[in-house]
């Protein structure tokens, strides 16, 4: 699904490189941890996923095709195939629940018909089917975060993108969105998240990138420092 050769990434204003010949492969339906401290090259790992950024060198496969030299054109139809969640939610303020999700159908062009049948269905995986007609300001942060989610999800993407999704909730309401998430994979949608929480990484264990100062130190199953 997602695949990196030696991909390195240098920014005008540094001399150091943010991603430094990273190496790896995130196969269909794997759930991946990209773990590391606040800039570590997390975020802008994200960023040369999601195409918001270019590689210096080296080759990114997204779906088994080459992204590296992608026409600004087709970034969108590349975006299709993936789900983000945002740590800050990013809905629009001005629409409902209902409506926030229903936009990321629009904009593929999503039938009307499609729209009310797919919806409610997704609203109702995350818990939200109660609150449709509410506004995002009337949410707690962690419905606001089911609403991200849902609207990452409606459209069956083929892998979801997380960037630290739990940054803004307490701890009790980060597990429940790491639990959406954990079901989310286990529906077969590969879940890539970008993280520093070590309490999350290590009761999950799930398969941990490490990146430090642009390299990858650690890639193997176990918790934030290691196995356990």
């Amino acid at each position: 699904m997602i695949e990196f050769r030696n991909v390195s990434k240098k920014y005008n204003s540094s001399d150091n490189a943010a991603i430094h010949n990273a190496t790896f492969k995130i196969n269909k339906g794997e759930f991946a941890f990209l773990v590391g401290s606040s800039g570590s090259g997390k975020s802008t790992m994200i960023k040369l996923i999601l195409k918001e950024e270019e590689p210096t060198s080296g080759k990114i496969i997204i779906n088994g095709k080459d992204t590296t030299f992608l026409k600004p054109s087709k970034v969108p139809y590349l975006r299709r195939s993936m789900g983000v969640v945002f740590q800050d939610f990013r809905l629009l303020p001005d629409k409902t629940v209902y409506e926030n999700v229903a936009f990321a159908m629009y904009v593929v062009k999503a039938t009307p018909k499609h729209v009310r049948r797919q919806v409610p269905m997704v609203l109702s995986l995350v818990g939200l089917s109660d609150k449709a007609k509410v506004y995002p300001n009337e949410l707690s942060g962690g419905e606001q975060q089911r609403v991200a989610l849902a609207r990452a999800i409606v459209n069956n993407p083929s892998m979801l993108i997380a960037d630290e999704p739990t940054g803004n909730l307490d701890p009790n309401t980060a597990w429940d969105i790491m639990g959406l998430l954990n079901d989310i994979n286990l529906r077969g949608t590969t879940v890539v998240v970008a993280t520093h929480a070590k309490d999350i990484v290590d009761r999950m264990n799930k398969r941990v990138i490490r990146i430090d100062k642009g390299n990858i130190i650690r890639d193997e199953k176990g918790g934030y420092d290691g196995e356990i």
